[in-house]
């Protein structure tokens, strides 16, 4: 360990020889900076004229969230559109952060431009480049507040037609350089370096609060990886949200919606149910929702079928599996939140002889229903988090019995720098005889995983001990620095290690390679340019432990990306 700044910073600059960046990239990474951020000043001046200095004897005026109670009042017999729509806001995922508050400089662009700011803005995107939140859930509502803070891209928000009609249009853009040393464990230690480029637009129309029509476009691409591709890593023009909302009811004073179509899921803490942003393709489903909301409830139900990308054709569903569910999110007061579910996934997938006689069946073949609370807030400064997963059914004939728990408690530190930090356990049941008539492999169904175990994305959330610590800070309000360690072991020695896609890459069937699957530290840092622009920065290592050193002598991955995010 005496040596593990060299190591990092050698295998960030060197690879096989070869700098990591030339003299002509370094300088044309130089010039891309300035550009970005010279483009966020003349957009920031072209959209907020500089007002006259105040008086002495005035206090500057600070824009202010928009409260409920004030929104502003319709016309007599016009409808009201500065509720419009009806955004289900995200909840917290496990590890979270409390961000910083309190007078400071929130973007760079701010600090470049002395902006010193009171307190955080109103802002409708998260300041970070991964953003798991749809995008038919981004508010941007507070547009109707008079004296809010201008933006260049307003006029293609919020804009009315007539007095019924409201339509917006939206979208992103992100580029990602990866590097994998040792990629995806692979037995010949072949190493992978590509580039990602993803695309989204959307067109959002809402006729008062009774109907919407959402169509989001994706192209997903990926250039020069020296492994084939992943089934994640690209999708040419596609389209992952089109969908119909309709009103059907307002009940004790919430409102009532069904669903149809192609639509993105998200729920609770994303263990079991995500859009799964870190890719590039994201995870998108078809088929039909009801939703009810209130301040206190939140109630879904769902039928869908999970979408199979086709590269370059319209993406089919996936006729051969059925998932369904009912979720149901108390909030008893800010702060706290309380999810109840029971979710069923029917998947009629055909297991093949040779995987049957392997014991790798999790993939097809199964009826698995899963039940499941959960528990996540704050009080002041102390964090806490608690979520149980019980799962039953059939299995290729095999009666099923799973289960899997998350648990993690957190502090704030009353200091400078906004310091964080968390200590967690994470256990899901894996499998000691494929062959008994029982199968106790936890099935993940369709998480976030890679924010959870690790960014090398090479341990999912089966058959598996994690014992995890995060610590974070925020040099700079706009500057935010997230590092993670887990130790990894198998639940059962017997089983499988399945990856971040819940897929079995390597087994001992006798046990004799040890549980002890390895150590792995993440590293993030994300810096918010400005309110459309964010750049993420990280390095991952895995350090193996007896069983990977069996499984794989020799191998030891790691992990460096650089991605750039513009959203509007």
């Amino acid at each position: 360990m005496n040596n593990s700044r060299f190591f990092i910073f050698s295998a960030l600059l060197h690879s096989e020889g070869k700098p990591f960046l030339t003299e002509n990239a370094r300088q044309w990474l130089k010039k891309l900076c300035i550009a970005l951020l010279g483009t966020g000043i003349a957009l920031q001046v072209y959209a907020n004229p500089t007002p006259p200095a105040p008086k002495a004897t005035e206090t500057p005026k600070t824009t202010e969230a928009p409260k409920t109670a004030e929104a502003p009042k319709a016309a007599d017999g016009k409808f009201d559109m500065s509720k419009v729509p009806p955004v289900t806001a995200a909840s917290r995922p496990g590890l979270f952060l409390l961000p910083p508050t309190g007078p400071g400089y929130y973007s760079l662009l701010d600090l470049v431009t002395g902006n010193k700011r009171e307190k955080p803005p109103v802002a409708p995107y998260a300041p970070f480049a991964l953003l798991t939140t749809p995008a038919f859930d981004i508010d941007f509502r507070y547009l109707s507040t008079p004296g809010h803070e201008k933006n260049i891209f307003d006029p293609v928000k919020r804009i009315r037609l007539g007095d019924d009609w409201l339509l917006s249009f939206g979208g992103s853009f992100w580029y990602r350089y990866e590097k994998e040393t040792d990629s995806r464990l692979n037995a010949a230690g072949t190493d992978n370096s590509f580039h990602l480029f993803r695309t989204r637009f959307h067109a959002d129309l809402w006729y008062r609060d009774n109907v919407r029509l959402f169509a989001e476009f994706l192209d997903a691409r990926i250039q020069g990886s020296d492994l084939p591709p992943l089934v994640t890593d690209q999708n040419h023009t596609d389209m992952i949200n089109l969908f119909a909302d309709v009103k059907l009811a307002s009940v004790n004073n919430g409102p009532v919606y069904i669903r149809f179509g192609r639509q993105e899921l998200m729920y609770g803490s994303q263990r079991l149910i995500s859009t799964l942003d870190w890719v590039n393709t994201r995870r998108t489903f078809q088929g039909v929702k009801t939703f009810w909301r209130t301040a206190e409830w939140d109630l879904d139900a769902f039928w869908v079928r999970p979408m199979i990308t086709e590269v370059n054709k319209f993406d089919n569903w996936d006729t051969q599996q059925n998932f369904f569910g009912l979720w149901a999110t108390n909030k008893p007061k800010p702060g706290h939140i309380i999810d109840l579910y029971f979710l069923s996934l029917l998947n009629d997938r055909s297991v093949s002889a040779a995987n049957l006689l392997a014991g790798n069946i999790l993939q097809g073949n199964a009826d698995t229903h899963t039940l499941g609370g959960r528990l996540a807030g704050n009080f002041d400064n102390l964090l806490y988090e608690l979520e149980g997963m019980y799962q039953f059914g059939q299995r290729s004939n095999q009666d099923v019995s799973a289960f899997a728990v998350a648990t993690g408690v957190g502090y704030r530190l009353p200091l400078p720098m906004n310091p964080q930090g968390w200590i967690r356990y994470d256990f899901a049941s894996g499998d000691s005889n494929s062959k008994d008539g029982r199968s106790n492999t936890f099935n993940q169904l369709f998480p976030f995983g890679h924010y959870y175990m690790g960014f090398i994305d090479r341990v999912g959330r089966q058959n598996i001990h994690d014992f995890n610590a995060q610590f974070t800070l925020h040099p700079m309000p706009w500057f935010t620095f997230i590092s993670q360690y887990h130790r990894f072991y198998l639940a059962n020695s017997r089983d499988y290690l399945y990856n971040a896609g819940g897929v079995a890459t390597m087994r001992d069937i006798t046990g004799q390679s040890g549980s002890h699957v390895g150590d792995e530290m993440d590293f993030r840092a994300n810096f918010h340019l400005d309110r459309h622009q964010d750049v993420l920065i990280g390095y991952s290592k895995l350090f193996s432990g007896e069983f990977l050193q069996k499984q794989r002598p020799g191998i030891n991955a790691d992990l460096f990306y650089v991605q750039y995010n513009f959203r509007f």
